[in-house]
């Protein structure tokens, strides 16, 4: 192992370092807390690699201008924290319309409004899935530790050329600005999906909105040899609107299904001593390093507790997250927010009577102490 290649640093730039493993090129972004540091350290970072960096004057134009990048062929990502998050809604919807490859982190804080911004939360997970109005899909990933950071940000980039759909990276405050080693993996030893362009010849016919037999949809660069419309409104395979109730219905199949028939493909976890657990904690991002601290703690002092981590939210793993809990007598969801992942558990496992909440809404970090304090609880009631 080379030593230039361990690094200590925030998960901010954790989250940097994978973006431009992955290939990033074109950011855009505007400053806020607690992202911040992305957009700090790609300003540097990413001209010295080639790319550009533009500071916009809102969250709204941020997104408007990776949109634009993207369907130029470049791979595109922007930054922000909840209210910016809040601000980028449309044009996310635009991008899940049009088919736009792009990654958006969130950096989440306390809210709603302003909230409280230089302190940690979880409560963007359900305006990542229901933010933009409408009926679709998304597809949003999460870390707790800077080595998961980096692969998540380039897992975030995979999706998304693969799936042509935007991607939501949801980290927090803890994990965004803590500090710890990261080894940066050797160029080639994870493989990265390229934009698939299309083979359709200059003045040959070309359809944008055409799938191939795998589902796929071969890109062309706006701009390069080949014309064609792009908008928000239903539209059919060359890109022109249409209120067809046969090509609306077909395009918003379609654009769900081929985020939710992969589910199980998409899906990323973690799985802690799960085979014999009688208690199964259920977590996800920082809140995950203090869940899996009390497994660590009461393993050794005979409690038979595992840890799921959860690193892919939505779509959610209903399926998977059934099978892990099959045996157990009763699940702790710890997060920090009031229960918007429970909620998910409970939909998915047979005894929804016997999911457990352990949280804080109060902006401060959820410690292993609060855990075992709710656990406690629990187990007073002789679940």
């Amino acid at each position: 192992m080379k030593t230039e290649n361990i690094k200590f640093i925030q998960g901010n730039e954790a989250c940097v370092e994978g973006a431009l493993y992955a290939g990033l090129n074109f950011f855009a972004g505007y400053p806020i807390t607690p992202s911040t540091e992305i957009a700090e350290h790609l300003s540097s970072r990413l001209p010295q690699k080639g790319g550009k960096f533009i500071q916009m004057e809102d969250e709204i134009a941020s997104m408007g201008a990776i949109i634009g990048a993207s369907l130029t062929g470049s791979k595109v990502m922007t930054a922000t924290s909840g209210p910016g998050f809040s601000l980028m809604q449309e044009a996310l919807g635009y991008a899940i319309m049009a088919e736009i490859p792009c990654v958006i982190v969130n950096v989440q804080r306390g809210g709603p409004s302003t909230g409280i911004p230089t302190h940690v939360s979880q409560g963007d997970v359900n305006q990542a899935r229901w933010g933009t109005h409408g009926d679709h899909a998304i597809v949003a990933l999460t870390a707790s530790n800077h080595q998961d950071v980096f692969e998540t940000t380039v897992e975030a980039f995979n999706i998304s050329e693969t799936y042509r759909t935007p991607v939501v990276l949801l980290y927090d405050e803890v994990v965004g600005h803590m500090r710890e080693r990261l080894r940066v993996p050797e160029v080639g030893e994870f493989a990265l999906v390229e934009r698939l362009r299309t083979s359709v010849s200059e003045g040959v016919d070309y359809h944008p909105y055409l799938p191939r037999e795998d589902g796929r949809l071969p890109m062309s660069d706006f701009g390069g040899v080949h014309r064609y419309n792009v908008t928000g409104l239903f539209h059919d395979m060359w890109g022109f609107p249409s209120d067809n109730p046969k090509v609306v219905h077909g395009l918003l199949r379609h654009l769900v299904d081929k985020i939710q028939s992969n589910v199980n493909q998409i899906a990323r976890f973690k799985e802690y001593y799960l085979e014999d657990a009688e208690c199964i904690l259920i977590s996800y991002g920082s809140s995950a390093r203090s869940a899996r601290h009390v497994v660590e703690y009461l393993r050794p002092r005979g409690e038979r507790i595992g840890l799921l981590e959860l690193q892919t939210l939505w779509p959610f793993p209903h399926d998977i997250v059934n099978e892990k809990c099959a045996n157990a007598k009763y699940m702790v969801v710890v997060e920090m927010n009031m229960g918007q992942i429970m909620q998910e558990v409970q939909k998915s496992v047979k005894n929804p009577e016997r999911v457990f909440l352990a949280n804080r809404i109060d902006g401060v970090f959820i410690a292993p102490d609060d855990i075992r304090d709710i656990l406690r609880i629990i187990q007073g009631k002789g679940v």
